[in-house]
This record gives structure tokens, sequence and C-alpha cells, in this order.
């Protein structure tokens, strides 16, 4: 942090500038941020205006002030560097062209091994909504981010199709799926692929997060049986929606409503003497849009839990809790949405998504009850 009493330089830097890029710093250390360097091979063998431990948090930087140009972004990265450091600020700024060389030469490796490596749970049970009876609530959602339409983001990730004939121009887009901790709204795990990879996909390579003791909510579109089962394998439970048509045969119905069922490949009705596996599923009214009306209307929403004991999770208690994943996920800021990336390359676009990722996790690291302050 910088030196006590220190004041801000003067120049066009807000004082919330600095304090922002300082944060960054407690969270993402110098120390952490080397240590990725070397494991990935980005020492540099001779001296650089720009080394790579700048160039990390410069990419933060750029997620961090995304409004700003690449110059801009710069000038204040070092204006507040110097100020956290007590130095005084290098007067000459690398030139765009210089910028994007250095980007260029770091790649998206590091940036990804940096946000593994620190986005852990900030889990704290006195925060509201982080937790259901004994289960850590956890929930999965997903988002395209817009990509600038060069040519090779064109060909890596392709155009949207138009829903609307004679429409066109649409830009590129990243698939994108969180795996959201519900108290503290920070994201543990991400996975990353282009427009055509399904949540579903995406969803197999954050399951190695969960473990013993989460409630996995998620929506509609993430359900199948084989990922049921993998998400199941890792031993969280899950609360999942389903199609309300779903085959579900009611073997058992319980004094909350409620019913046992079974569940196998393709959703058909799966006796109990089958290899299907046990579930309890939770029917409610609730409200979902339509894309038609242009608003909310109700409708029979069916869950499906591996929590087979009514008593240990009732029928309304579950429904409710599942009715506020729709609020976690408007309430959680989601990295690089409703602004298109700069990037014209596919490894500068997972390299600066990953760097939205890491000032997420600053964020909400440096929101949670108890967080220290940044001093200067």
């Amino acid at each position: 942090m910088a030196r006590a009493g220190r004041a801000p330089p003067q120049s066009d830097q807000r004082l919330s500038d600095h304090i922002a890029l300082a944060a960054l710093t407690r969270v993402f250390t110098p120390e952490v941020v080397d240590a990725v360097l070397v494991e990935h091979g980005r020492v540099e063998r001779r001296n650089r205006v720009l080394p790579a431990r700048v160039v990390v948090y410069y990419v933060l930087a750029l997620a961090l002030f995304a409004s700003c140009s690449y110059e801009e972004v710069m000038r204040k990265l070092v204006s507040g560097l110097g100020w956290i450091s007590g130095r005084s600020p290098p007067t000459t700024i690398p030139t765009k062209a210089a910028l994007f060389q250095a980007r260029r030469r770091l790649g998206s490796e590091p940036l990804r091994a940096l946000y593994e490596k620190v986005a852990v749970s900030l889990f704290d049970a006195r925060v509201p909504g982080s937790s259901y009876r004994s289960w850590r609530l956890m929930s999965l959602h997903a988002s395209t981010i817009d990509v600038p339409a060069s040519e090779a983001n064109i060909e890596h990730f392709s155009r949207p199709m138009s829903s609307r004939p004679g429409r066109g121009g649409a830009l590129p887009q990243v698939r994108v799926l969180w795996l959201v901790e519900c108290g503290s709204r920070a994201i543990i795990d991400a996975a990353l692929g282009t427009r055509e990879h399904r949540e579903r996909e995406l969803t197999e390579s954050v399951v190695r997060s969960l473990y013993p003791g989460m409630l996995l909510l998620a929506d509609r579109a993430f359900f199948s049986y084989r990922l049921w089962e993998l998400c199941r394998s890792y031993g969280a439970d899950l609360l999942w929606r389903v199609r309300s048509d779903s085959a579900l045969p009611v073997e058992r119905r319980y004094p909350d409503g409620s019913f046992a069922s079974h569940i196998c490949p393709g959703m058909r009705a799966a006796p109990k003497d089958t290899d299907g596996t046990a579930v309890r599923v939770v029917e409610f009214v609730g409200t979902a849009f339509d894309a038609d009306t242009d608003r909310d209307h109700e409708r029979i929403h069916r869950l499906l839990t591996t929590i087979l004991d009514p008593e240990a999770a009732p029928a309304g208690e579950l429904a409710e809790l599942y009715s506020q994943r729709r609020y976690i996920g408007l309430e959680t800021y989601q990295p690089g949405r409703g602004v298109v990336l700069r990037s014209k390359t596919p490894d500068g676009v997972i390299q600066e998504i990953y760097g939205h990722l890491c000032v997420h996790y600053a964020i909400r690291s440096l929101l949670r009850p108890g967080a220290d302050r940044v001093s200067r």
C-alpha cells in the first residue's frame, strides 16, 4: 500500500481509481503474479519497457476501466502503481502498438491461472442467502459476451444466427458459464466456449469445484441425465429445474406435496426396479418470461432434487429457494456482459475475459463482511 500521508499526484486521475488499483494488488499480489509468470514461462530474459508483471496488471486495469482507451488505461495504471508504491510514475506511456504486442507475448494462460489460483470460496454463514439449513448454496449461470467482428474472432467464435429476416451485423459471441457462490456472489469457477457450446458442455469443466455439503441450483437448460450424474458423483446435492412435461412417474406422494420418482437417460419413465436414479420432485407455481408478450406469466415449475427426505428439505422451502435463484443471477455482475470486448484475436478475448473475472472476484472479496479496507 502507499505510504501514509502520501497525496495522489496532481492529474486528472481520481482517488477512487488509485484505491481500485490498490484493491487489485491486494487480492492479486505481486508475489502471486510472479509465481504464475514463472510457472508459465513468461519471465523476461531481458529488460523490457513492459515487463510481464506490469502487463498482467494492465489486463486487469482494462477490465476495471472498460470505457477508457488503451493509453488512458495505462496512464491510470502507472499513476496508480506509483501512488501505491510511493515512487514517481514514469512520464512516458507505451504506444498502443507496444501494448498490443505486450498482451500478445503474455497470452491468456497466465490470466487464467491467476484467476484459478486466487478465486477461492468467500463463504460466510452470516451473509444472507449463503446457505440453506446445512447446505452451502451454489448456482450455475450462463451468458454470452460480444467480441469485435475481426476475421479471427468470426472464424473462431462465429456470429449468432439472426432471429429476424434481413437483420445482419451481429457480433461474434463467447459463451461463458459461471459457478456462483450465492451469498458472496463470487464467481469461483468459470468455463469459456464458442456460441455453439451448450451450457451442459461447459458445466463439465466446473464440476471440479463441487464437493459434499453444497446444494447446487440450476435452470432447465443445464439438465441432462449424464450431467446430473456427473455433478452428483462429486458429492454435492442438486436442485435443478426440468421441463414441466418430463415423464416422471409418481412412486410415492409426500405430505408436503412432493413425490418420489426415478430418472434415467432420455428422461423416459423409469420404474423403481430399473437402474434409474432416485429423485424427489417438487412442483410449484412460478413466473416465467414470455418472449411473445414481453412479460412474465405464471406457470407450473418442476424441480428435481437429490434430497430425498422431505423432512430434511420441505417442498415449500425448496420452491422458495429456487425462486430466489433468479435474483441471484440478476444481482450478480457478469464480467464483460453489456459491453463489446476490445480484443480482436481469440486468445486476446480469452485473456480479457479472465481479466474481467479477476476484477469481479477482487471486488466481491473486498465487499465481504470483515474484509480489510484498502489503506493508503
